[in-house]
């Protein structure tokens, strides 16, 4: 799962990723202007981030949100269309039908000024349940792309799918599609917390899946698992860590339940009460998560993402670069020319947009007006979600040597605590002593210091505390 499905999808979100506290947080709004402002004002899109100016780089990426499901579960308050409970086969539903075509219509739309001689390096279809769209359609939507943009001779193809949505059929129908990364929608390996979610498939399904899946000869696929959910016990969380490690994935990600109000679970739970875990009991699960993930031969790349050698998800990679990226869809995010947008989320304006668009009628042109106190906590934020960290001296040439100075000078407790840890050039830990000679000296000598990360796991499980640090470092 990419970081947009984080964002636009889920309604599961780390708990120490949730940011509810951080101050002077920027509402990013959609720029595209209409009449009768069809598109969505949107506050959470802000999943970009490095030292590079928005303009340096052309769009290699496309997000294709496919949002039909056939439920909604009970923790989701993403942009849906529910088919029903029992819509596996549906290659002649006219809603799928119907969308695709306006979905197409909306990347024929897109202004030439995005167009570029650089084909998409990456496609990702997420939803929704993708699956659930025949490969047919999907097939369209490629061509479309690949007419408007090109693409990659070697493009990575991501496509989420769930349990009991497909055959080996439609698995091998996309393969002939060039789609050659899967997403697999697992959640849970018990069948009383796959009910209790509202999931629309058991573990039965589950199993013949990853069976699917594997008799294909993909090689390349991610499970997604959610901890912290109503009555979830350490003992079916260490269950479901060691089936999946045993299904053999070559990447997992993992997520921690975010309530949110306007769903089933909003009405029925308060986060930290029974019958949901306390916030310890989450943390407990991260830890749990990282140990048995990295035991089991997993590198922990990301703070929710884990995988084998030469695996991780190159798509993904497009945000924590800060990389311009396409999106289209219900309810999907862009960051196009310093301009981050989402579309509307309700069917019946999306179809609006999507007309005023080929009318001319929307204006998504960015200004490369951009606070660049909101660009320098962008790259620290998602930096910091990172293994790798964040790169102090671009970091520095771009935003100021003193604004590393401060920050680095702000986080000397939890140097010492061992939850931020300073790399040098060759990446090698340094000591405290280390650090504070350099961060404290008044020569140049903060140039050997070359990143600072977070400490795995605990200091990501304090990346709350600590973004919210930054934020008032960068903008006191």
């Amino acid at each position: 799962m990419n970081i947009q499905q984080v964002v636009l999808k889920s309604s599961f979100f780390p708990i120490f990723l949730t940011l509810s506290s951080k101050p002077n947080m920027r509402k990013v709004a959609s720029l595209c202007t209409m009449p009768n402002i069809y598109a969505r004002i949107t506050p959470s899109v802000r999943e970009n981030a490095s030292t590079k100016t928005p303009t340096t780089i052309l769009p290699t990426s496309a997000y294709i949100h496919l949002p039909f499901c056939r439920k909604r579960c009970h923790y989701c308050d993403f942009p849906i269309v529910a088919l029903g409970s029992s819509s596996s086969q549906t290659d002649d539903d006219p809603r799928i039908r119907d969308y695709v075509e306006l979905l197409c219509r909306e990347i024929n739309a897109t202004k030439s000024e995005f167009q570029t001689d650089r084909p998409l390096q990456t496609v990702f279809f997420g939803g929704g349940t993708p699956s659930l769209v025949p490969p047919r359609l999907v097939s369209v939507i490629l061509d479309v792309l690949g007419s408007k943009f090109g693409m990659a001779k070697n493009a990575e193809i991501s496509i989420e799918m769930d349990p009991g949505t497909f055959d080996a059929k439609k698995m091998e129908g996309l393969m002939k599609l060039d789609v050659n990364r899967v997403s697999l929608g697992v959640q849970a390996f018990q069948e009383e917390l796959l009910k209790a979610c509202g999931r629309a498939h058991g573990v039965d399904e589950v199993y013949e899946a990853i069976e699917i899946i594997k008799s294909c000869g993909l090689q390349n696929w991610s499970m997604d698992l959610i901890s912290s959910l109503p009555h979830q016990t350490a003992e079916m969380w260490e269950e479901s860590l060691r089936l999946t490690i045993e299904a053999q994935p070559t990447h997992v990600s993992v997520y921690d339940l975010q309530v949110e109000e306007d769903t089933k679970f909003g009405i029925l739970y308060k986060p930290g009460e029974f019958p949901l875990p306390s916030d310890t009991d989450s943390a407990g699960f991260y830890r749990m998560a990282s140990k048995a993930l990295a035991e089991g031969g997993y590198s922990h790349y990301e703070i929710s993402s884990y995988c084998k050698s030469g695996f991780e998800c190159k798509h993904n990679s497009t945000y924590w670069k800060n990389n311009p990226f396409y999106g289209f869809g219900l309810g999907a995010a862009s960051y196009l020319g310093s301009l981050r947008f989402s579309r509307p989320r309700k069917l019946k304006e999306y179809t609006s947009y999507v007309q005023n668009l080929e009318k001319g009628l929307v204006d998504c042109h960015g200004d490369n007006d951009v606070d660049i106190k909101d660009m320098a906590m962008d790259v620290v934020m998602l930096s910091l979600r990172t293994s790798s960290g964040l790169d102090l001296q671009s970091f520095g040439k771009a935003y100021g040597g003193h604004l590393v100075h401060s920050l680095c000078r702000a986080y000397e407790p939890y140097i010492k605590s061992g939850h931020v840890v300073c790399l040098d050039e060759q990446r090698r830990a340094l000591t405290v002593d280390e650090c504070n000679r350099l961060v404290f000296s008044k020569d140049d000598s903060l140039t050997k210091l070359r990143h600072i990360r977070l400490s795995d796991p605990d200091g990501f499980l304090l990346s709350n505390e600590l973004i919210s640090l930054a934020f008032r470092v960068v903008s006191p």
